[in-house]
């Protein structure tokens, strides 16, 4: 894909994304479902572009998603509503990396200092929503009678190390249990050694776990942790090459190992970047004129081309926490 195809292709992308944004700011799955979440990730999405909540083509669409978001805290801390989602803790991750993204750009004192007091709330409510075993689950660990699996810990450890970078204060133990809990489910030997299992209690490797805890490690400035070569090793035999783009749970798994790939550079990532562009142009639904989208997965079209659109602009190095 050349780059003047990519361009285009992203700006189709996103122009797709701001239609079918609601009137109150938000974005959903499949109709209704995980409205949070997918507002966060389709606003990352457009500040991958560049634009603001002040400035750039996106500048409206990214403030009024600001705007739901913030409307959305819970007096707790949760950025959501427990009574809609069932899986709140997705949306409340995401809604922390988002948010504390726009943060250090945001020029308005006052929703400067509205961000700031969201943003705290939040990490108080992720610390005491951390289980034992240094996880998270779908829900807190009291609402979860202590279960915790490791995608939604993946997205809490982000969302916590983008609100550290931009200010907020998070406590070192929470990033600590965080990493010692991935270590653990990590696979020591055997035929799936350096798979991340699904939890604590086990569930076997997993290569879309294993890609985003790589990053969960990465963005914890963990680079030279002693378990990093094994998952990267176990990334690379289950996703990387034709055998691996096939793999269950495909948008999640490379929102991830692209953010991991792009950081490693190099000849990695020129191999991976022409490979992945190629699978998200042959899988677009394009009128070659004003709109793009895509459709594959379950989670639903926002979902699926939020995530494409942030992998095919990561290189753009818009985004703080996504940045070599």
């Amino acid at each position: 894909m050349s780059d003047s195809d990519r361009t285009a292709m992203i700006g189709r992308g996103l122009d797709w994304l701001a239609k079918r944004q609601s009137r109150d700011g938000h974005w959903a799955a499949n109709g209704t479902r995980y409205p949070v979440a997918m507002t966060a990730l389709a606003g990352m999405a457009m500040l991958g572009e560049g634009s603001t909540t002040t400035q750039g083509r996106y500048a409206r669409n990214i403030s009024k998603a600001v705007g739901y978001l913030v409307r959305q805290s819970q007096q707790n801390g949760l950025i959501g509503n427990p009574r809609r989602d069932d899986r709140y803790t997705y949306g409340h991750g995401y809604s922390m990396l988002f948010l504390s993204q726009v943060l250090g750009e945001e020029e308005d004192e006052a929703r400067r200092q509205e961000l700031i007091d969201v943003l705290t709330r939040a990490v108080v409510f992720t610390g005491r929503a951390q289980t034992k075993a240094g996880g998270w689950g779908y829900v807190s660990a009291k609402d979860g009678q202590g279960f915790d699996e490791g995608s939604t810990t993946v997205t809490q450890v982000q969302g916590l190390r983008g609100c550290r970078n931009a200010g907020i204060k998070v406590p070192k133990k929470i990033i600590d249990d965080a990493v010692k809990y991935i270590n653990g489910c990590t696979i020591k030997s055997g035929q799936h050694i350096g798979g991340v299992q699904y939890s604590s209690k086990g569930g076997g490797g997993r290569p879309a776990i294993t890609a985003a805890a790589v990053a969960c490690l990465f963005n914890a400035g963990e680079y030279d942790d002693e378990y990093v070569p094994l998952l990267l090793a176990y990334c690379k035999r289950t996703l990387g090459g034709k055998d691996g783009q096939n793999s269950g749970h495909w948008h999640y798994s490379h929102y991830y190992y692209s953010q991991v790939m792009y950081r490693e550079a190099g000849d990695d990532w020129n191999e991976y970047r022409k490979e992945v562009y190629k699978r998200i142009a042959e899988e677009v639904t394009d009128d070659k004129s004003k709109y793009a989208h895509w459709t594959q997965g379950h989670v639903g079209r926002i979902y699926a081309t939020a995530i494409n659109l942030t992998i095919l602009q990561l290189e753009n190095g818009y985004i703080p926490i996504y940045q070599r």
